[in-house]
C-alpha cells in the first residue's frame, strides 16, 4: 500500500492536509517505520494528484503488511458486497450499476431475501451466475432469494424466486419463537414485531382464542407461547401457510393448544344467520369443524389482515361468547390526511433539527415503536378515533342483530403498528365487546 512517511510532529499536520483533499486511505492504520517515522496510507489512483507543502518534509513508501483500519473493520455488509463487485470489475465499475447494489435486505437463517429492485440487467450480464455467488459470500449466505411483488390472489402470496440454493425452507426466531416457512409461498413481515411484542404480553391466561387470519402463527404462537392463552383456533385458507404453521406449532411445543381449521372463514352458513352478516364472497368452503366448532367458544379474537379485516366481522361476531363476549383485536389501514401546517411551521421544524426521515406530513415514516400507549397517548389523530368509534359502532349492531339482545362495546386501546407513506397507518382497535345485561 503506498504510504507517505514523515516525523511524528509532522503527522496531524500532513494527515489534515490528505484528508481535506480525499487522499487519504481510510481502509488502513497509520504506521511507524522505520527512522521514527509515522506512513500514512494514501490512495493509488490518486498518487499523481499529490501537491506536498515543502514545509511537511515527507517521502513516499510502501507498507508491505498493511494493518486494516477500525472504520474497515467495521464495514457494513452492504460496503463489503459494494468493494467486492467493485474489484471484481474494476475499471467498468460505474455509478450506474452502484445504484443496484442494495443497501437493506432480509435474513433468514443462511438465506438472504432481496428486494425486487436489487441487481439490474447490467450486472448479470457482465458477471453471470458467478454473481450470485459474490453476493452470498459477502453477505455471509449460502441461499440467495429476491422477491417481486406480492401476487394479487387474495391471500397476499410472494412472488420470490430463488437465486442460488435449491430449497426455500427457513428459520426465524423472533421474541424466542421459532418460526419456519417457505420464503417462496409464504410472507413474512419484521414490521410487524411491536405488535407481536405487544401480543405477547396480554393477560391471555385461561382464555380461548380464535386467529381468523393465522397464517404461518404470527400472532397465534405469541397468544400460546407468551401471553398463556389456553387454547387456540387457528383459521387459515393458504395451503403453504396451513403446512408451516403446523410445523411451527410442533416447534414450540404448543401443538396440542391448537386446532388448525385449513378454509375460508367467510363461509358462513346457517338458516338463522341474519342476512346482513351473510358473507359477500369466498374461494374455498370451510370445513366442517369450523361450522361445528366456532360459535360461542372465544373470549377473544385476533382479525389480523390488512389493509381491512371487514370481512371477519361477522364470523368474530359469532365465535365470541355469546353469555360473557370478549375482546377483538381489528387490524385496519387507516388513511390519514396530513394536518394543516401551524403558522409558526417553520420556526419549529428549525427548532426540532433536520427534516431527514420525515414524511410529507411531517411524520417519520418509519415503523412506530414501543408501546401502544407512550406512541398514542395525547398524539391519538382525529381520523384513528373516527374510524375505531365507527367500527365500535358497526360490531355493537352486528351482535345485536345476531343475538336479538343489546350489546356494548368499549374502545379499550388503539395501537399504530406501522405507517406507510403517504398518510397511511396499519392500526390495530382493541375492543371488548359484552352482553347487555336485562
Amino acid at each position: 500500500v503506498p504510504a507517505l512517511a514523515t516525523e511524528l510532529q509532522f503527522a496531524q499536520r500532513l494527515r489534515e492536509h490528505l484528508e481535506e483533499r480525499q487522499l487519504l486511505d481510510g481502509r488502513y492504520r497509520l504506521q511507524e517505520v522505520p527512522g521514527g517515522r509515522v506512513a500514512l496510507p494514501v490512495l493509488e489512483e490518486k498518487l499523481d494528484q499529490l501537491r506536498l507543502p515543502q514545509e511537511m518534509p515527507c517521502r513516499l513508501v510502501r507498507i508491505q503488511d498493511p494493518v486494516p483500519s477500525r472504520a474497515a473493520r467495521r464495514r457494513t455488509p452492504a460496503q463489503k458486497l459494494r468493494d467486492e463487485l467493485q474489484r471484481l470489475l474494476g475499471e467498468s465499475w460505474s455509478e450506474e450499476l452502484e445504484r443496484d447494489v442494495p443497501h437493506t435486505w432480509q435474513r433468514h437463517g443462511d438465506l438472504v431475501l432481496l428486494s425486487e429492485d436489487s441487481f439490474g440487467a447490467a450486472l448479470w450480464e457482465k458477471l453471470g451466475p458467478a454473481l450470485w455467488e459474490t453476493v452470498a459470500s459477502a453477505l455471509g449466505a449460502q441461499r440467495l432469494a429476491r422477491r417481486g411483488r406480492v401476487l394479487p390472489d387474495g391471500m397476499r402470496s410472494p412472488n420470490v424466486t430463488l437465486l442460488l440454493g435449491q430449497d426455500g425452507w427457513v428459520e426465524h426466531v423472533d421474541n424466542g419463537i421459532r418460526y419456519t416457512f417457505d420464503v417462496t409461498k409464504c410472507m413474512f413481515s419484521p414490521g410487524n414485531i411491536t405488535e407481536k411484542l405487544r401480543v405477547a404480553s396480554l393477560p391471555c391466561s385461561g382464555e380461548v382464542l380464535v386467529d381468523l387470519y393465522a397464517g404461518i402463527g404470527y400472532f397465534t404462537l405469541p397468544y400460546l407461547v407468551h401471553a398463556a392463552a389456553a387454547f387456540a383456533h387457528a383459521c387459515e385458507w393458504n395451503s403453504h401457510a396451513v403446512e408451516a404453521l403446523r410445523r411451527n406449532l410442533a416447534l414450540n411445543g404448543v401443538q396440542d393448544r391448537c386446532r388448525v381449521h385449513h378454509g375460508d372463514n367467510r363461509q358462513v352458513s346457517s338458516a338463522d344467520q341474519p342476512r346482513s352478516l351473510q358473507p359477500h364472497t369466498a374461494c374455498y368452503s370451510l370445513p366442517l369443524s369450523f361450522q361445528l366448532e366456532l360459535r360461542d367458544v372465544a373470549d377473544r379474537v385476533n382479525l389480523g389482515l390488512i389493509p381491512s379485516s371487514e370481512e371477519g366481522w361477522p364470523v368474530a361476531c359469532r365465535v365470541l361468547k355469546k353469555g360473557t363476549g370478549g375482546v377483538l383485536h381489528i387490524h385496519h389501514n387507516v388513511e390519514t390526511p396530513p394536518a394543516p401546517a401551524p403558522r409558526q411551521a417553520p420556526v419549529l421544524q428549525a427548532e426540532q433539527g433536520s427534516p431527514e426521515g420525515a414524511g410529507s406530513d411531517g411524520e417519520v415514516q418509519r415503523p412506530m415503536e414501543g408501546s401502544g400507549k407512550e406512541t398514542l397517548g395525547a398524539r391519538i389523530r382525529p381520523e384513528w378515533q373516527r374510524w375505531a368509534e365507527a367500527t365500535a359502532a358497526r360490531i355493537q349492531g352486528l351482535l345485536a342483530e345476531l343475538h336479538r339482545q343489546p350489546w356494548r362495546t368499549s374502545i379499550l386501546h388503539i395501537e399504530a403498528v406501522k405507517s406507510y407513506a403517504p398518510h397511511v397507518h396499519h392500526l390495530v382497535l382493541d375492543l371488548e365487546c359484552r352482553p347487555t345485561l336485562p
